[in-house]
C-alpha cells in the first residue's frame, strides 16, 4: 500500500459554491513533497490539515474531523472507465491518492501510518455537493456518485508529520465493529435504516453525525432502523459534505 500523490488546491473563483467571495479550493494538483500534515483545529474556524491546501467555506468544510480527504487510485480508475475520460489524482478534491488500500472498506476509527511519522484516523465518508458536481462537470453527478457508493474517506490527524509521494501506507489499528466508510456513506445517504448501527463506531464518528443519528433514533427507534423506511428522517450531516468548496 502506498501514497500515489499528495494533492493541494488554491482558492479559485467558481459559480458552483456558496462560499463567501465565490471561491473554492476543490481543484487540487499533486505536490512534489514533502508536505506537512497537521491537526488544523475546530470546525468553523480551521481549514485544511494539509499545508498549502485552501478550504474556502469553513461553515461546512475543514476542521479536525475533515483534516484530510483520501481517495483510492483504484476507484479513480473505475470512474475513468465509467466516464470514458482521464481522471488525474486530485480531480475529486482528494488530498491523498492511494494505491493498494481499500479506502471505502476502512473502518471508522481505523488508523493508518503514512511514511515515517504521520498517523491518520478514519472519521467519515465524503458526501457530494454541487461544488463537486461543478468541478467534475458531469451531468447529475451528485446522484451518480451517490449511487456508486465509492465516496472516499475523511481523516483526522493523530500524529502530525510530513509525507511524500511514494511513501508506504500501513494499517496499524482496525477496530472491532462493522462501520466501514462505505457502510457509513450508505447510512447517511440511500439507506437511512442503517443509521442506528453506525453508533457502533463510538467516538470515532464525529459529533455532528452523532447528533443526526440521535435525532433519527428518537423519531424512528433503534431496532436496526426497521421502524423507518430507507431515505426517511435524519438529514445529511453538514459536516460530511465535500471538502474544498
Amino acid at each position: 500500500m502506498r501514497l500515489v500523490s499528495v494533492n493541494v488546491g488554491r482558492a479559485t473563483p467558481s459559480e458552483h459554491t456558496d462560499a463567501t467571495g465565490g471561491l473554492t479550493g476543490i481543484g487540487k494538483r499533486p505536490a512534489p513533497g514533502p508536505v506537512r500534515v497537521f491537526a488544523p483545529g475546530p470546525k468553523g474556524v480551521a481549514a485544511s490539515g494539509v499545508e498549502g491546501d485552501d478550504v474556502c467555506d469553513l461553515r461546512h468544510h475543514g476542521g479536525d474531523h475533515q483534516a484530510v480527504y483520501a481517495y483510492a487510485r483504484e476507484d479513480l480508475d473505475w470512474w475513468e472507465r465509467e466516464l470514458e475520460r482521464d481522471l488525474p489524482g486530485g480531480i475529486f478534491g482528494e488530498n491523498l491518492t492511494t494505491s493498494g488500500l481499500d479506502v471505502n472498506g476502512a473502518l471508522l476509527g481505523e488508523r493508518w501510518r503514512i511514511g515515517r511519522d504521520l498517523v491518520l484516523e478514519v472519521a467519515s465518508a465524503r458526501i457530494p455537493c454541487r461544488t463537486f458536481q461543478g468541478a467534475v462537470g458531469e451531468k447529475a453527478w451528485v446522484k451518480r456518485y451517490t449511487r456508486a457508493a465509492r465516496p472516499g474517506a475523511y481523516l483526522r490527524v493523530i500524529e502530525e508529520g510530513a509525507i511524500t509521494p511514494g511513501d508506504s501506507i500501513e494499517v496499524i489499528h482496525r477496530p472491532d465493529h462493522e462501520v466501514t466508510v462505505g457502510f457509513w456513506f450508505r447510512a447517511f445517504t440511500t439507506e437511512r435504516a442503517l443509521l442506528p448501527r453506525t453508533l457502533a463506531a463510538g467516538a470515532a464518528m464525529e459529533p455532528q453525525a452523532h447528533e443526526i443519528v440521535r435525532t433519527y433514533v428518537e423519531k424512528y427507534g433503534a431496532r436496526d432502523g426497521k421502524q423507518a423506511p430507507d431515505g426517511a428522517g435524519g438529514g445529511t450531516p453538514r459536516g460530511a459534505v465535500t471538502r474544498g468548496g
